[in-house]
């Protein structure tokens, strides 16, 4: 018997990591495993879905579809199928969140070339995009098109925060790429999909990407003591279209909090826990990210600190 495999695809920022919550939330009586892949080579994702009664693996550090990566992907799949053959354990699928910044297409020529499709089964293939990026970058970024295209299933999210003509625009561009794609448009990807329901015909082909995209930069900022995070939102925001995707955690206050930035917005959240590590992990255009360069520079040298007299 197969493994049934749920791949999660998206731009930075899009709304994967809620959907794995989503999914989490609505199929808790499955026993799944949660492969989450980081860009950035902290693993943030992982810290965020990690709880005790859910397996999370996380790998990060780049895409699980680049020469980097692959071979540690293709190995974690492989110690995921043995665990089927332990009589004490049961596994009814594998979710995986590929990096925003990942080309899926080669993923089913990988599972054969491995013959790790005699283990699994590429049931369901779903990108979440938002209206906020799909129309500004897809055309500078070949990765957006592939994981729409790639896509049985395709999620228009934060339908509340653009108006009717966005949403439509991005809802066209979508059945452009992917016209036999199912295409839901959401809010916090609060959708209810089979998402191991399995029985496509797929004809995805692609190449394993390089280690290094030249249409990205990353950057991994310690953050160790206490930050404004008034400042730190106003900092975020300066960046517009320079900044793809900020997150990670910082305190403030003695509090921690989560934050996550695109050009869409900035949210800065208050969590109950302090995680291993602090800091931020941030991806900007490869070509042009001065301002991305001054606020990492002003943040190691601790500009955006609380006042002293808060």
């Amino acid at each position: 018997m197969t493994i049934p495999i749920c791949l999660v695809t998206g731009f930075l920022g899009s709304g994967k990591t809620t959907l794995l919550k989503q999914i989490i939330d609505r199929h808790g009586e499955l026993r799944i495993v949660y492969l989450v892949n980081e860009f950035s080579p902290v693993d943030i994702d992982g810290e965020l879905l990690d709880r005790e009664d859910e397996e999370v693996v996380a790998i990060p550090g780049g895409s699980i579809f680049c020469r980097c990566l692959v071979t540690q992907f293709i190995g974690r799949l492989q110690t995921i199928a043995e665990l089927v053959d332990d009589p004490g354990r049961t596994i009814d699928g594998v979710v995986i969140e590929a990096s925003g910044v990942a080309n899926p297409m080669v993923v089913q020529q990988m599972l054969e070339e491995t013959r790790l499709d005699e283990q699994y089964e590429l049931a369901t293939i779903i990108c979440v995009v938002d209206p906020g990026s799909l129309p500004k970058l897809v055309h500078t970024l070949p990765n957006i098109r592939a994981q729409v295209k790639a896509a049985d299933v395709v999620l228009i999210n934060k339908t509340d925060l653009f108006d009717a003509a966005e949403i439509a625009a991005t809802e066209q561009i979508v059945r452009e790429i992917a016209p036999g794609a199912r295409v839901i448009r959401t809010v916090r990807c609060d959708v209810d999909l089979a998402i191991f329901e399995g029985g496509q015909v797929r004809t995805l082909r692609g190449e394993y990407a390089m280690c290094a995209d030249p249409n990205y930069a990353r950057f991994s900022v310690p953050v160790e003591s206490d930050i404004s995070v008034e400042r730190l939102r106003e900092a975020l925001e300066a960046l517009g279209d320079e900044l793809y995707r900020a997150k990670g955690f910082v305190t403030s206050g003695g509090h921690t909090y989560y934050v996550d930035a695109n050009p869409a917005g900035v949210s800065i959240e208050r969590v109950d826990r302090r995680p291993a590590w602090l800091g931020l992990a941030i991806v900007s255009r490869g070509d042009e990210h001065g301002a991305v360069d001054d606020l990492v520079r002003r943040v190691r040298a601790g500009d955006l600190r609380e006042n002293d007299d808060r």
